[in-house]
């Protein structure tokens, strides 16, 4: 997504208000423009991260994250798991059926917390989260998701059959 009309409309409209207001202002105004640019990119990263947030929490366990290639931010779409017609013949563990589907959350409202992690507990979840091709905060928001809908006595984690351990939605 290119983002760059949008900051040069901003820079753009900040000039025909100074116009309006004498050479003063219209000086000013040619020197206030360039310094927008950063800031304005800022705050629209914050508001696309913001809706692409709040699109994640209506989409879980599917998510939508923004990244910044370059100048630009870029959306990547995990859509969620779909009942494939073969997949009736095949049970899903516990915490897998039961995370929550779109539009099944009471409040779809968002709300920002602040958690505080111990440093290598934070470096796991940012491993796991990269692992999977997830951010952190999708990656949390599906973890506590599924931890949540875990039937009472059901373990939390899948036994280890192996040395191996594997996370994540088959299609």
């Amino acid at each position: 997504m290119n983002i760059s009309r949008y900051v040069k409309n901003l820079q753009n409209q900040l000039s025909a208000a100074a116009q309006a207001s004498g050479d003063e202002a219209q000086a000013v105004a040619e020197r206030l423009a360039p310094t927008l640019d950063a800031s304005v990119r800022l705050l629209l990263l914050e508001v696309l991260s913001d809706a692409a947030a709040e699109i994640t929490t209506d989409l879980a366990p599917g998510s939508v994250d923004v990244r910044l290639r370059g100048a630009d931010p870029e959306f990547v779409v995990t859509a969620p798991p779909s009942a494939s017609p073969d997949s009736a013949d095949h049970e899903s563990s516990p915490a897998e059926s039961s995370l929550p589907e779109p539009g099944q959350d009471a409040d779809p409202a968002t709300a920002r917390l602040t958690l505080r992690l111990p440093e290598g507990l934070k470096t796991q979840v940012e491993a796991a989260a990269a692992r999977e091709g997830l951010s952190v905060n999708t990656w949390l928001v599906r973890a506590v998701s599924a931890t949540l809908n875990t039937p009472p006595g059901a373990p939390a984690q899948p036994q280890k059959n192996s040395g191996h351990r594997f996370t994540g939605w088959v299609r």
